[in-house]
């Protein structure tokens, strides 16, 4: 009896962009019920490949085979037709619409003809929601549910619209430790109902889990296609970089000096009179890093907003060396000596439709030399640009690329370069790794490293704990808006940290 065939068969995909080859020739099978992991640096291919699945793009060269049909997938809708369903890394949900507004999008049931039937298809969502144990309540909005329910929204979504082939471009970078345990049990439950998955990540730990099959996509061409129990994470990181990978900092003692950062008894209140910061407390001294580990939505973006001049505080003390800067603009604090590497690259990090060399000045374009009697001096702006693309291994066609075109991973070194270029004294980093590949990873980290060698403070927050135990010097603990402890990383382990994450205080006590 002949073997099925595959569900999916990409043959010899080939896609050009102005001056680079994304995909150059790649050939990809996934079978039924499977979940198929690709994996690759930034900027590798692998987001353009599975876009051309999802008829976003159109390939130059190859075709593609569903169920062993030659078929041209020239639109969503015609992947969609064809059983094909997509969870974007940036999800595609319009926030004061409810959970079921946006997944009847564009496919909304008519009662009588003319008046949408939300009643049946709030059940049926309540029902495919209950199918896969996703907890979700059909008429909650948009705005007021988390990333990882928001995520789930995506994924009804496609599952509403008949997929019985996911594609998951990156889904664990926005999403808490629990999320993610949640999500990798969702899959599972897909795969065990007869769906097949194609799962782009950069996670080697993810991809050890939940995968059955791994291809490695290194500079648009495939480099080894393998069945994940037969490889490791040290084979799958250097056939993805081409090179050793250190999974371990390297790192000599801090020597911390004087103190920097000082935040002294800071609460903040949402427009209800919630206290979203309640008498938060810790300090930062130059030549150290200071880790913030805690739960998502306990206070890390509002003291992150705080110290960046994003969001007044309502009561307390924010002094950078020796100086009040808590009711500074966010002009003031970053001439003041403020590098911030913010959560959300694209509302706070880029403006995506300027050029990468325009990025690279968004902080500094009014000062000289890049500005001259009043005009902008793009020479000055250009080599700046060209300057750090190279010392950031940025990667990108041209300085003269828009922000929007480089991969997710490009756009973090980015402005990564752009703040460490300001050479500031205390330096934010919120979420710095999030959707990086290893060999990046291992880039960026090194260089918080080195600014904390060279005498500067650096407040790194991060919900992966991998991160906050190897790089931090100290670790403070957030729990509903204050810090309710702090520990050493050689002196405990994500076990710990956990606990504390959850509210309990070192000893085993409840907050």
């Amino acid at each position: 009896m002949a073997a099925a065939a595959p569900v999916v068969e990409l043959k010899q995909i080939t896609k050009r962009f102005p001056g680079i080859v994304a995909n150059d020739s790649i050939s990809i099978q996934l079978q039924k019920g499977e979940i198929h992991a690709l994996l690759g640096e930034n900027g590798a291919g692998k987001s353009t490949l599975m876009n051309i699945l999802f008829g976003l793009y159109q390939p130059d060269e190859g075709h593609i085979e569903i169920n062993g049909n030659k078929v041209a997938i020239d639109s969503p809708n015609k992947a969609i037709d064809l059983g094909i369903g997509m969870v974007h890394q940036h999800f595609k949900l319009v926030q004061p619409f409810t959970v079921t507004e946006n997944i009847i999008l564009g496919m909304e049931p008519a009662k009588a003809g003319i008046q949408i039937d939300y009643k049946t298809a709030s059940e049926k969502v309540k029902k495919l929601s209950d199918q896969y144990g996703f907890h979700i309540d059909p008429n909650a909005k948009i705005e007021d549910i988390s990333v990882g329910m928001q995520q789930r929204v995506e994924i009804l979504k496609t599952l509403y619209r008949g997929a019985n082939i996911l594609i998951f471009d990156e889904p664990t970078a926005v999403l808490t430790p629990q999320e993610i345990s949640e999500l990798i049990e969702i899959m599972r439950r897909l795969v065990a109902e007869g769906k097949s998955i194609i799962l782009i990540t950069h996670k080697l730990k993810e991809i050890m889990s939940v995968s059955d099959t791994v291809t490695i996509i290194r500079r648009g061409k495939v480099v080894d296609s393998v069945k994940t129990s037969e490889t490791s994470p040290f084979e799958l990181a250097e056939k993805m970089v081409g090179r050793n990978v250190s999974f371990k900092v390297d790192k000599k003692p801090a020597e911390p000096g004087e103190m920097a950062v000082e935040v002294e008894n800071v609460s903040i209140k949402n427009k209800d009179g919630i206290a979203l910061l309640d008498g938060m407390t810790f300090n930062v001294r130059r030549g150290e890093i200071v880790g913030v580990a805690g739960v998502d939505g306990n206070g890390q973006t509002e003291i992150i907003e705080a110290l960046s001049g994003l969001r007044k505080i309502d009561s307390g003390s924010i002094r950078l060396n020796g100086k009040e800067i808590g009711s500074h603009t966010p002009r003031q604090i970053s001439e003041a000596g403020v590098g911030h590497i913010p959560e959300d690259r694209h509302k706070h990090g880029l403006v995506l439709d300027f050029t990468v060399s325009e990025n690279m000045v968004l902080e500094s374009y009014y000062k000289e030399p890049y500005t001259k009697r009043g005009f902008l001096n793009f020479r000055a702006i250009n080599d700046l640009a060209k300057r750090l693309v190279e010392n950031f291994d940025v990667r990108t066609p041209s300085i003269q690329t828009k922000a929007r075109s480089l991969s997710g991973g490009n756009q973090q070194k980015a402005i990564i370069a752009r703040e460490i270029n300001k050479n500031p004294d205390f330096l934010i980093a919120a979420q710095p790794t999030r959707g990086l590949d290893v060999g990046a990873i291992e880039f960026v980290q090194s260089q918080l490293i080195q600014q904390r060698d060279q005498g500067k403070a650096v407040l790194l927050v991060s919900f992966e704990l991998d991160e906050i135990l190897n790089v931090s010097d100290r670790i403070i603990v957030v729990y509903e808006g204050k810090v309710i402890g702090e520990v050493r990383p050689e002196e405990t382990n994500d076990q710990e940290l956990g606990l504390m994450m959850a509210g309990s205080r070192q000893g085993g006590t409840r907050k």
